[in-house]
């Protein structure tokens, strides 16, 4: 356990003496905590007040005869483990270039977590933050600076960041894995390995200062969605008290893969390697594997509805009030995609945009216009934005909101963040045009100098305190509300729309009455299937 401070320290404390005074370890000596497991030593930042522990495993190496079976427990150790580094991370195609990463190389071993956690503190009593790094479930890692949790746990947050397997290695199904499962499920051990984490962090965060039945899970892209099967499954509904999705949810049209059609999809992936059985499979090397995936645009393995992290789809699930009960703040960005992806590289015409709608919606097409209207070139790229947006990710997070403000019984926080990011540094590009998809996360998180390829300007500065505050307040509170804050009401119905959050340079609340719009897909999306 941590070495707490004498009683009589924490008297003079409440007299207002220096807390350097009475610190129970040596000033340069490394900070230990004992967890189930083991002893960990990590890394002090003495500026920043921080105790720091990286590469901390929470289950063993999915590897040899593990690959592709749900989490085990991570083996104890003798001694004292160092978790000043970041583990490797998860195997995976260089998917996209925004990716920076700290972490000790990759390998199929790559099951660790990190924390961040204030220097001073009282055993069990700090909220806990556990977010899940997005990237299409095909790419990304804990240790990207954007990730970095330095400056939530300077705001009296313990910060965690999972690593969890992905693409083939998370999400391959096949009929021989359910056969041999106990619960007779494939697929998804990615969420099975955040759900391990999360028991993890249930069972030792207190040995960090954090309070177990105060954790909020968050996620952006990916790890939203993630989040909103963790809120949906019956193994991990229990392990949170509050949620954050930013851009994501596995509702809508990003619900999961039917399971026949993802072990069909797998078993096309077997026969592609010349594997005839597990076994066989799970003796190819990794590096084997990765490249019978092909190029990063080749596209990848997806969630399941594998019988047993969801039983059945996450829209019934939510639709019945059968999902977690907690409060939930999540949101989408201003330009999550863009109109030029609609036009085919055509001009932002009336003609052209007309003919994109018809090949999009076929007879729903005029519907489609008056709900998206072109008239102008101006009118098409603002609508087109917003079409682009709503189809990629924005509608799956609105669906998810009104689920949730339906039938949960808890406040939900609506936000829409459209700060865009400012010029890059080196002049090769000018500020964005509204806020991509993942142009939030460094504000949210408090990391906007972690990234280098922008010049940040007092503006975002000023975004960033407000959203971060927002976070803060939220995970310690379920609220986001606070002192110095713009104020932000949970969703609630007020003149034919919903209250809604602008974050931004000019954050304020606002009427959203865009529920036609994603109505509309909505039932383009039933009837596509039917």
């Amino acid at each position: 356990m941590r070495v707490h401070l004498p009683r009589a320290c924490r008297a003079l404390l409440g007299l207002g003496l220096a807390l350097c005074a009475c610190s129970g370890r040596a000033a340069d000596a490394p900070p230990t905590v004992r967890v189930a497991t083991g002893v960990l030593s990590g890394v002090h930042e003495s500026k920043l007040g921080l105790d720091e522990f990286k590469g901390i495993p929470y289950a063993a190496p999915p590897v040899g005869a593990l690959r592709w079976k749900p989490p085990q427990p991570a083996a104890a150790w003798q001694g004292v483990r160092k978790a000043d580094r970041f583990g490797p991370r998860c195997m995976q195609r260089p998917l996209y270039g925004d990716m920076v990463f700290r972490s000790n190389g990759m390998s199929e071993d790559c099951l660790y977590l990190n924390v961040w956690t204030p220097a001073q503190h009282e055993k069990g009593k700090l909220p806990v933050l556990v977010y899940f790094y997005g990237g299409s479930l095909l790419a990304g890692d804990g240790s990207e600076p954007r990730y970095d949790g330095a400056s939530l746990a300077q705001r009296g947050i313990v910060v965690v960041t999972v690593n969890y397997r992905l693409d083939v290695f998370g999400l391959l199904a096949l009929p021989q894995l359910a056969a041999e499962s106990p619960v007779h499920a494939t697929g998804n051990y990615s969420l099975l390995d955040m759900t391990a984490a999360l028991r993890w962090v249930r069972a030792n965060i207190a040995a960090f200062g954090g309070n177990p039945n105060k954790i909020t899970i968050a996620g952006e892209s990916a790890g939203s969605m993630a989040v909103s099967a963790l809120m949906a499954s019956p193994l991990s509904k229990s392990l949170m008290a509050q949620a954050i999705g930013e851009s994501g949810a596995v509702l809508g049209n990003l619900a999961p893969m039917p399971r026949a059609e993802a072990e069909a999809k797998g078993e096309a992936f077997m026969r592609k390697l010349g594997a005839h059985s597990l076994a066989e499979l799970r003796k190819l090397p990794a590096d084997v594997l990765m490249q019978a995936l092909g190029t990063s645009d080749s596209g990848g393995f997806d969630m399941t509805l594998d019988g047993a992290f969801l039983p059945r789809s996450p829209e019934a699930i939510y639709a019945a009030g059968e999902q977690a009960h907690i409060p939930l703040l999540l949101g989408s960005n201003s330009q999550e995609g863009s109109y030029a992806s609609l036009l085919n590289g055509q001009p932002p015409t009336p003609a052209n945009y007309r003919a994109a709608l018809s090949r999009m919606f076929g007879t729903h097409a005029d519907e489609a216009f008056k709900l998206y209207p072109g008239h102008d070139e101006a009118e098409i790229k603002a609508s087109g934005t917003a079409l682009a947006s709503d189809q990629f990710i924005a509608f799956a997070t609105w669906r998810w909101m009104d689920w949730q403000h339906r039938t949960g019984k808890a406040p939900v926080y609506y936000y829409r963040f459209n700060q865009p990011r400012p010029a890059k540094r080196d002049g090769s590009a000018g500020p964005d045009a509204g806020a991509v998809h993942s142009g939030e996360i460094e504000y949210a998180l408090g990391n906007l100098d972690g990234n280098k390829v922008y010049a940040w300007t007092p503006t975002d500065r000023q975004v960033s305190a407000t959203m971060e505050g927002y976070f803060a307040n939220f995970i310690k509170t379920g609220n986001p509300n606070g002192v110095g804050l713009p104020t932000w009401p949970a969703v609630a119905p007020q003149d034919g729309g919903l209250l809604r959050q602008e974050i931004g340079a000019h954050t304020q609340t606002f009427i959203d009455r865009h529920a036609p719009r994603y109505e509309f897909l909505g039932r383009v999306e039933h009837d596509a299937h039917l």
